[in-house]
């Protein structure tokens, strides 16, 4: 703590953070004593949500702000967002499962940020919990938990029964104690945009986390180049307030535009100052991207409407997964709030067959009346990996025919009759599939590839025949570029379209 009188001791934020199934979403119910949980294996959640609590340590009320960053890997973006907004973050591991590979991603994204993390054991309450194998799995990951190597504290609870949240909470603000976080009340706000959406009746709203300073009701704030008068504001309850401070989470409506998601945020007493701030800021966000009509793999360009930018981030990180070295998903449209007319309009005007897809938002009716004029779809998902599999399944149809070789059969050279000019007549043996009269061959002698050719010829005895089988003998004809040997292997290919 500073000399300053303004300048204090401030709650710490907490980044909760874990595999998908080990119980992130129920730990913090537990802790916000609610009985709504959302689950995370099907409709995951999508966005990150802000929470304060007060919880009673050493005879004081302090309260402490969670964040529920989402666990599946789609979310990779948002959940490392999510650990640089949080001062320490929570690594929640089953005892029934240990750690599974998404326990070591969040742990990598805590872990780039640099902030100090607690482990918490959660499902201590079931009957195959063990928290002891548990902790060795930790220890086998790198993990050194106190009392086991390490430093870095743990704490057993159930977020079932509650059994050592408690105790969990008392770690965090020991830990936040050490770290001495600090904030002055009398600067204005700063912080960390973590959420924005359109609201179709109220306009753009976007949540915060006020990092520095304090927010009062009359003031501007601009995050990236979005400016929003501070009139409309929400604590995380949804309630008005007039007036908040640091490591709170606060909700904004009235931005001019969508803010970022992970962009920072600065009050301003006057509008004058807050539209000089955004008239230097710049977006760091693209919003459209060109159709680049010399990349030789084939496009398959996409308009994407979704519910929140976070949703934007998780899609836009599956979508990278997708495509091959023939065809690349093309995002050349994307945005906050339902498909509109003009959704509609931009991919019509394509001369490519543009995908429109809704994300958990409705269509306009003028979009819907237009799409089904123009024979245009448009397809609607509210769960992520259903719209991965489905863009999965248009991409295996859409990728363009090939011809390439392909081998179908092998043999080798027994013996070395004679030659004219580069034409060889050989004998030899199918060793797998079958040569082919005609067909062309490659030439491979102790392993390397030495040559190529074609089979002008083929007997099987004194027979001209079109095709030798595997096992059979044979007497052939072959055009090469370089002379052949006893011991060689020829492998026998044709053109095929895949």
């Amino acid at each position: 703590m500073t000399d300053s009188t303004t300048n204090i001791l401030r709650s710490p934020v907490i980044a909760v953070m874990g595999h998908v199934d080990h119980g992130k979403s129920a730990l913090l119910d537990y802790i916000r004593s609610t009985n709504v949980v959302e689950l995370e294996a099907g409709g995951i959640t999508q966005h990150v949500s802000a929470y304060e609590v007060e919880h009673e340590h050493e005879g004081v009320i302090k309260k402490i702000t969670f964040l529920d960053t989402p666990g599946h890997e789609a979310f990779a973006k948002i959940r490392a967002r999510g650990a640089s907004v949080a001062d320490i973050a929570i690594l929640v591991v089953s005892a029934e499962e240990g750690v599974k590979p998404q326990t070591l991603d969040a742990l990598r994204a805590i872990q780039k940020t640099g902030i100090p993390y607690v482990v918490a054991i959660n499902k201590i309450d079931k009957p195959n919990a063990n928290p002891n194998t548990t902790k060795a799995s930790l220890i086998e990951n790198e993990i050194y938990i106190e009392g086991m190597g390490g430093d870095i504290p743990f704490n057993e609870v159930s977020a079932k029964t509650g059994e050592g949240v408690s105790e969990l909470l008392d770690t965090l603000l020991l830990v936040a104690e050490l770290e001495e976080l600090t904030g002055d009340t009398a600067i204005p706000a700063e912080g960390v945009v973590i959420e924005a959406h359109r609201d179709p009746k109220k306009g753009v709203a976007a949540t915060l986390i006020i990092k520095n300073g304090s927010l009062r009701s009359g003031e501007y704030i601009v995050a990236d180049n979005s400016l929003a008068p501070v009139r409309i504001f929400e604590n995380f309850e949804g309630k008005s307030i007039k007036e908040a401070s640091f490591s709170s989470p606060v909700r904004i409506i009235g931005f001019d535009s969508l803010p970022s998601v992970g962009s920072t945020f600065r009050a301003y007493q006057r509008k004058k100052d807050a539209e000089l701030a955004k008239g230097t800021a710049s977006s760091n966000r693209p919003v459209m991207t060109a159709l680049h009509e010399e990349d030789e793999r084939h496009l398959i360009p996409l308009i994407i409407k979704a519910d929140a930018t976070g949703t934007l981030e998780a899609i836009e990180h599956e979508l990278l997964k997708l495509g091959n070295e023939r065809i690349v998903i093309n995002t050349i449209l994307d945005g906050v709030g339902n498909v509109s007319e003009s959704d509609i309009q931009t991919a019509l005007a394509s001369t490519h067959d543009v995908l429109v897809v809704a994300f958990n938002v409705g269509i306009d009716a003028s979009a819907r009346d237009i799409a089904m004029q123009n024979e245009k779809e448009i397809h609607s998902f509210n769960i992520i990996y259903k719209l991965s599999e489905w863009l999965d399944e248009v991409i295996k149809s859409r990728i363009p025919k090939m011809e390439m070789e392909e081998q179908i059969g092998a043999a080798k050279i027994l013996m070395y009759f004679s030659s004219m000019k580069n034409k060889y007549v050989v004998g030899g043996k199918v060793k797998e599939g079958q040569v082919v009269k005609n067909r062309k061959v490659r030439i491979k002698r102790a392993n390397e590839l030495i040559g190529s050719g074609v089979i002008k010829e083929l007997q099987s005895g004194k027979q001209s025949v079109d095709t030798i089988n595997e096992g059979d003998e044979f007497g052939a004809q072959i055009e090469a570029d370089i002379a052949l040997e006893a011991g060689d292997i020829i492998e026998c290919l044709e053109m095929v379209v895949k």
